[in-house]
């Protein structure tokens, strides 16, 4: 049976494009999918703190050595690598905010991105643990940032997540990204914007499961 982690890190919710475009990713995802399994995963729904000196201790001390104080820290870290361990594909919603990612999407971020969890330095090197998925990134912004435009050099977003998903050891990464999303509050009619956003996103989901992306 396939599993998929549906993530979504927008405060928008009935407003957000990214939201949108994931959950119409789920939606063909599961009509490919009848038996299939999907975990969701709302960032801000997710009560998530950002790291402290404790919690890197803990993560530093062996497992079998963990108080009942280090083993809490590090529950919830725990269940948010599980799911990622226990599915086979992730589509993950990522706004722009600050030509960045959002701040709940960076706290799950270092929460996953863990030494002898998702990473190694076993052999001196650094090896990613994540292996054998795929995921889709379906990111909004309010503004062009595409390659050759004026304004690419001011988006961090796809350059980061590339970079630290692959470090993890996931190379099998799709970008779909809506620019221009700031027309939306100027008049721009929603259903004609997102019109050709939600149709490459459909052609994505079904060309994954028929494996030809």
């Amino acid at each position: 049976m396939s599993t998929l982690l549906h993530i979504d890190s927008s405060p928008l919710y009935g407003r957000s494009v990214s939201r949108e475009l994931t959950g119409a990713f789920v939606s063909q995802w599961k009509a490919s999918n009848p038996d299939g399994k999907v975990v969701d995963r709302d960032l801000n729904a997710t009560q998530i703190p950002p790291i402290n000196a404790d919690w890197v201790g803990a993560i530093f001390t062996p497992e079998e050595a963990h108080t009942p104080e280090q083993k809490q820290l590090l529950a919830l870290s725990d269940s948010l690598i599980a799911e990622l361990q226990q599915t086979d594909e992730y589509v993950i919603g990522v706004p722009m905010h600050n030509f960045s990612v959002p701040s709940v999407l960076k706290l799950w971020i270092d929460q996953i991105a863990r030494v002898g969890k998702t990473f190694s330095y076993a052999d001196g090197t650094p090896k990613g643990l994540i292996l054998g998925k795929k995921a889709t990134f379906i990111i909004a912004t309010g503004g062009i940032y595409d390659a050759q435009t004026q304004m690419a050099s001011l988006n961090f977003v796809e350059p980061y997540l590339r970079s630290l998903f692959g470090f993890l050891g996931l190379t099998d990464a799709t970008f779909l990204t809506a620019g221009g999303t700031m027309a939306l509050n100027h008049g721009q009619d929603r259903d004609a914007f997102l019109a050709p956003h939600l149709q490459a996103v459909q052609t994505h989901a079904v060309a994954t499961q028929e494996g030809q992306a």
